[in-house]
């Protein structure tokens, strides 16, 4: 039985783009070409997501703004979550609206309580080409929406309102030269 390597082993760590780079507010374009480039991508938000201790990466997030995300994220039931997504749809997000803590790479050390649905569902393609569905509850459908918003040009902190976004970007401002 062959075993698959670790996921980002084989990547390298690449810069975090953070709040305030147009990147980030770029709706991503469709992958087109699933060859060597889009794996060796993968990889490199493999590594770079652990590297920042991260639960999830779009590709925006290192400067490259393709519809394509990965994750290693557990849900409610602490049931591990592992994987990537090219082309990502969010085809489903219902169920009971929570508000909770969320933070973001692009955002380092910030966080927010947050909206959004317990359940989720992902439709795409693996790096291969591979037809993949997601679904995910709790935390896990939390991550799964996060990284759907990135690929949209969205932050979280777009999703708050009033005091709570105007507290987070002042944080953030302090932080910034």
């Amino acid at each position: 039985m062959r075993r698959a390597s670790i996921p980002g082993t084989r990547g390298r760590v690449r810069p975090v783009t953070l709040l305030g780079e147009s990147v980030l507010q770029t709706q991503c374009a469709q992958v087109t070409d699933f060859g060597p480039e889009l794996a060796r991508l993968v990889e490199d938000m493999f590594a770079t997501m652990y590297a920042a201790r991260g639960v999830g990466l779009a590709a925006n997030q290192i400067g490259e703004a393709l519809r394509v995300f990965v994750y290693d994220c557990p849900d409610d039931e602490e049931v591990r979550h592992l994987g990537h997504v090219v082309n990502p749809r969010l085809v489903a997000a219902d169920g009971v609206v929570l508000r909770g803590p969320e933070g973001c790479l692009s955002l380092p050390g910030l966080e927010a309580g947050t909206e959004r649905y317990d359940r989720a569902v992902v439709e795409g393609f693996t790096a291969d080409g591979e037809p993949v569905t997601v679904e995910g509850t709790g935390w896990f459908a939390r991550c799964l929406q996060h990284e759907c918003d990135h690929l949209d040009g969205g932050l979280y902190v777009d999703r708050l309102s009033g005091r709570r976004q105007r507290r987070v970007l002042r944080q953030w401002s302090r932080r910034t030269p």
